[in-house]
């Protein structure tokens, strides 16, 4: 009788591959395509000529792929009334969004420090207004926002967007950095303290140098929501304080002329670029910030 024999509940296909990794490797494929299939029409696309697309289908490999389309969206698509693409808009989100996250995440992580290791009365009630602010819709927030930057004076302008996504994303990054820090030891903040560290020598020593994984985490949040974001821009943002996604609803909206959706498709990456680069290279600090301190110890 053989020694090794294979259960014939688990049918085998070569070494080591078995009939549910292989239905998962199929799965997995199927489900990548899915949501790359869109992305390669939308690149396919916006390196085609028009009368490609017309004549074409969008599944169709670019016969004489060209860069206009890009370059027409970067520098003189009509976004509304004037003609300048979205390389101004682009910079707009840029200089809003960077100062944004980093604030929000600097002080989300002493929030967390404090709500975590140095408790104080009425704390508990403090962690939970601030968990019902991560569920406030942005509607709720726009009339207070605006009569608040007005008489700061601050109405129409980059830094006014700064403040407010600051504001709004302040309870975000409170609430992922104190459940961070909780998985800190507080013997360890304990014994700082009975040597003598103050509590910003305890978060510069201690605290501080093991966020890494939990900024990766609110950064790429952060940036997310920031740069993606419509609302606040369209409301709060005046004729040069636009960030480039409402600059991309205003291209693609242009009724004059013809649709050029090549050029369409070029601004819609453009504007999605940032957030996708960010996420392939900073992707796995987000899984593992997200699991670091899911288990306190």
């Amino acid at each position: 009788m053989a020694a090794n024999q294979t259960s014939p509940t688990s049918p085998q296909f070569g070494q080591g591959l078995s009939l549910g990794r292989v239905l998962i490797y199929v799965l997995l494929i199927l489900c990548a395509f899915y949501y790359l299939a869109p992305l390669y029409v939308m690149l396919t696309t916006s390196v085609k000529s028009l009368d490609e697309i017309r004549s074409g289908n969008l599944l169709s490999i670019p016969l004489n792929p060209s860069t206009y389309a890009w370059s027409k969206a970067w520098g003189t698509a009509c976004t509304g009334v004037t003609c300048e693409g979205l390389a101004p808009y682009f910079w707009n989100s840029v200089k809003m969004a960077v100062p944004a996250v980093i604030i929000s995440s600097l002080i989300g992580s002493v929030n967390g420090y404090v709500l975590a290791h140095w408790k104080f009365r009425g704390s508990h009630i403090v962690f939970t207004a601030l968990m019902v602010g991560c569920f406030i819709p942005f509607q709720v927030v726009i009339l207070p926002m605006a009569r608040v930057l007005g008489m700061l004076n601050l109405a129409n302008t980059t830094s006014g967007l700064i403040l407010v996504h600051i504001i709004y994303g302040m309870a975000f990054t409170t609430l992922f950095f104190r459940n961070y820090y909780v998985s800190v030891p507080e013997e360890l903040v304990n014994a700082a303290r009975i040597d003598g560290a103050g509590f910003f020598m305890i978060y510069r020593r201690i605290i501080f140098p093991l966020s890494l994984p939990i900024f990766m985490v609110c950064f790429i949040w952060q940036f997310t929501q920031i740069w993606n974001d419509f609302l606040f821009g369209v409301v709060f943002g005046g004729s040069d304080a636009q960030p480039v996604t409402v600059a991309l609803n205003n291209l693609v909206n242009t009724s004059t002329g013809v649709t050029e959706y090549n050029v369409n498709m070029a601004s819609a990456i453009i504007a999605a670029l940032p957030t996708l680069g960010l996420y392939l290279v900073a992707g796995k600090y987000f899984v593992r910030g997200l699991t670091a301190g899911a288990v306190k110890g």
